[in-house]
């Protein structure tokens, strides 16, 4: 019983994961020139939820579940053209000045309530 359950977390997990990729793959081809105020309002709008998703219900804990949430925003994160270039950490930086938090800060922050 217990390994069921766990096997549908993580398949649930999975597939939210997916749909994260395949709304960032939607939001490349419909939006070409992408700064940083259009990126941070679409990402909220459209990526974060799922991403949240997944943390409420089952909080990563293991650093390659992690890893593979975190590519999401990484990858993410490439979409802007002036960014695009720069360390994955410099984006971040770069971001968090723009109301964006780190999805570390976000999980914490979830642990909380």
């Amino acid at each position: 019983m217990i390994a069921a359950s766990y096997l549908e977390i993580i398949f649930l997990n999975s597939h939210k994961i997916n749909k994260a990729y395949s709304i960032l793959g939607i939001t490349k081809r419909n939006f070409i020139y992408m700064d940083e105020s259009t990126f941070i309002l679409l990402y909220k709008l459209m990526v974060h939820p799922h991403l949240e998703y997944a943390n409420s219900v089952w909080c990563p804990h293991k650093l390659g579940d992690i890893t593979v949430i975190e590519k999401v925003q990484k990858r993410a994160t490439k979409l802007i053209i002036n960014l695009k270039k720069i360390s994955y950490t410099n984006r971040l930086q770069h971001l968090q000045h723009l109301k964006l938090p780190t999805l570390k800060y976000r999980r914490l922050r979830g642990d909380m309530t």
